[in-house]
C-alpha cells in the first residue's frame, strides 16, 4: 500500500516470512531418499542425454553405473554447467573463465571481460547449437563470495546471451539479486533470482525482468525442464527471521562481517550444526541435546517441481536436524530425479511420486 513506507517510520517494519505451507508442506523425503553417490560438495548436475555429470570442486565427473568417473579437472572451482545438443558441454568456473567442450565450437573460451565487471558465472544454458545463456551471479564478487554478496544487499547481477559463433556477448538484462538459474522456453527465459526469493521472466530480445513466482521460503538456485512440461527448481538455503533481521540491521551486519569469520556470520548456510561457534544453537533449536525438525535453521534442503505454469505443487524437503541440506540442483536423467546435496555431500534420488502435494 502506498501508506505503508509512511507508516513504517513509527510502527517499524515487520520481520515476516513465507510460511512452509500448501505445496511447501514440510517431510522427510530428502533424508529418506537414496544415495547414489556419497562424494564432496556435488554440484551442477547435468545431462547430455547419456550420463549425468556434476562438479565436485574443480572436477567434471560423471556418473557411470553409480560410480563418478572424471572428464576433466582444473584449479578453479567450477560454479556453472550446461550440456547443449550433440554433446556439448559448456563449463564456468570462479575464476570467470568459460570453456565449451564438444560440437562445433570445441575449445572456445570466454574471458571474463566479456561480461562487464568481475565475472561472477552462475548459471548456464544454452539456446540452440549457436548460442549460450550465461548468469552473472554479481559484478562485486565472485561465485564463491555468494554469503558476502547477499549480507551486502546487493542486486548487481546480470543474464547475458552468448553468440558462440562471435564470440559476442548481449547483456539481457541487469540490477539481478543473484541470479542463480535459468530455464529457456520458447518466449522467454526464466530466471531464478535468490537474494530477491523469487523467479522471473527476461523476454529474448532483453529488457525488464516480470516477476513470475515471488515470496519464496527459500533462496532459489537452479532450474531445469522436467519431462511432464514443467520444471524442477531447488532452493539452497531457508529464509529465517533472524537472518531477515540482520539484514535489516546495516551497522550490526557491518560489524559481524569486519569482525566474525565467515563461517559463523548470521546468514544462509549449505550445511550447519558442525561447529559450536555457529549461531543459533539455544533452547529453541536444541532441548536437552536433541535438534529440533521445526526449529529456526541457517541450512535446510528443499527441491520443489513447477507445473507447466511454474507454480509449485510438490516438494521435498531434509528439515532442520536433517543431513541433506543445501540442495543447488535437481535434473531428470534416464527416468530419475536427481538432486545435489551440496551440503550433505550426495547425490540423491527423488521419487516423484512422494513429496507434499497441493
Amino acid at each position: 500500500m502506498i501508506f505503508d513506507p509512511i507508516l513504517d517510520l513509527f510502527r517499524g517494519k515487520a520481520v515476516t516470512i513465507p510460511p512452509m505451507d500448501g505445496a511447501f508442506r514440510p517431510n522427510t523425503e530428502l533424508d529418506e531418499a537414496q544415495a547414489v553417490l556419497e562424494i564432496e560438495a556435488p554440484d551442477n548436475l547435468a545431462f547430455d542425454g547419456e550420463e549425468a555429470l556434476f562438479s565436485s570442486g574443480g572436477d567434471l565427473l560423471a556418473l557411470s553405473g553409480g560410480r563418478p568417473v572424471i572428464v576433466a579437472q582444473g584449479a578453479s572451482p567450477i560454479t556453472a554447467l550446461a550440456a547443449g545438443p550433440d554433446g556439448v558441454l559448456a563449463i564456468a568456473r570462479d575464476d570467470g573463465g568459460i570453456a565449451i567442450r564438444g560440437g562445433a565450437h570445441d575449445g572456445t573460451t570466454f574471458q571474463p571481460a566479456m561480461f562487464g565487471n568481475l565475472a561472477c558465472p552462475t548459471a548456464l544454458a544454452f539456446d540452440g547449437a549457436g548460442a549460450l545463456l550465461v548468469a552473472q551471479g554479481s559484478a562485486c564478487h565472485p561465485a564463491s563470495d555468494w554469503a558476502v554478496d547477499v549480507m551486502e544487499k546487493n542486486a548487481a547481477g546480470s543474464l547475458w546471451r552468448v553468440d558462440l559463433a562471435g564470440p559476442q556477448a548481449h547483456r539481457l538484462a541487469s540490477n539481478l539479486a543473484f541470479p542463480y538459474g535459468i530455464l529457456v522456453q520458447p518466449q522467454r527465459f526464466i530466471v531464478s533470482e535468490s537474494w530477491r526469493h523469487r523467479l522471473v521472466a527476461v523476454p529474448r530480445s532483453g529488457g525488464a525482468p516480470q516477476p513470475l513466482l515471488t515470496k519464496l521460503p527459500g533462496y532459489p538456485a537452479r532450474l531445469s525442464s522436467a519431462s511432464d512440461g514443467g520444471a524442477w527448481l531447488a532452493l539452497f538455503a531457508p529464509r529465517n527471521r533472524l537472518i531477515e533481521f540482520v539484514l535489516l540491521e546495516d551497522e550490526y551486519r557491518t560489524t559481524m562481517m569486519r569482525e566474525i569469520e565467515q563461517p559463523n556470520w548470521i546468514a544462509p548456510a549449505l550445511s550447519s550444526g558442525r561447529s559450536f561457534l555457529e549461531p543459533l544453537q539455544s533452547g529453541g533449536v536444541k532441548t536437552m541435546g536433541i535438534h529440533k525438525p521445526w526449529s529456526p535453521t541457517r541450512s535446510y534442503g528443499l527441491a520443489v517441481k513447477l507445473d507447466s505454469d511454474l507454480r509449485p505443487v510438490a516438494s521435498f524437503h531434509s528439515r532442520a536436524n536433517g543431513r541433506r541440506h543445501g540442495i543447488t540442483s535437481v535434473i531428470e536423467a534416464n527416468g530419475h530425479v536427481l538432486a545435489a546435496s551440496k551440503g550433505g555431500n550426495a547425490i540423491l534420488e527423488i521419487d516423484r511420486r512422494a513429496g507434499s502435494e497441493t
